[in-house]
């Protein structure tokens, strides 16, 4: 049985963002952007990779927002009117299946105790392989070549 499961981001938490204008998205950093390619516009609400002519807004996100070293933020991009997915037990979407990813293991104090980098379709197990150490908490995977958030991974018993 797997033992792990990839949970898309809050939609609740972006959604007013649709509704700002142009100057305000600008000056809190952020911009609304429209696909114009099938890959390469990656939703980390829904986990699939927005269709072109989609609307879209590019945002910077603090994923790791713990007081230690490992704090992290960086840019995401959120489809408009996307839902929250969360995977059933071990499913890796295309959207992670399609990309070289940085799998980065942190432990309860949200510090980083393993990272490897592989092509998506070796994600589960190397996830699998994260979780096989007890002191893991959860799991970010990232988008290697960009270097940007994808998604959080819960351990599932």
């Amino acid at each position: 049985m797997p033992s792990f499961q990839l949970l898309g981001l809050p939609a609740e938490s972006f959604a007013s963002l649709f509704t700002l204008p142009h100057e305000e998205l600008t000056r809190r950093g952020m911009r609304r952007v429209v696909a114009d390619r099938n890959h390469g516009f990656p939703c980390r609400v829904s986990l699939v990779d927005a269709a072109v002519g989609e609307e879209l807004c590019l945002l910077p996100f603090e994923h790791q927002p713990a007081a230690t070293p490992y704090r992290a933020a960086g840019p995401i991009f959120v489809r408009r009117n996307a839902s929250q997915r969360v995977l059933a037990p071990g499913e890796v979407p295309d959207y992670v299946l399609s990309r070289l990813i940085s799998v980065r293991a942190y432990d309860a104090q949200h510090q980083m105790t393993d990272a490897s980098i592989c092509d998506g379709p070796a994600v589960a197990t190397e996830i699998e392989r994260q979780f096989g150490d007890a002191r893991v908490d959860y799991i970010h995977l990232h988008n290697a070549r960009r270097g940007c958030f994808s998604c959080l991974v819960r351990r599932v018993s």
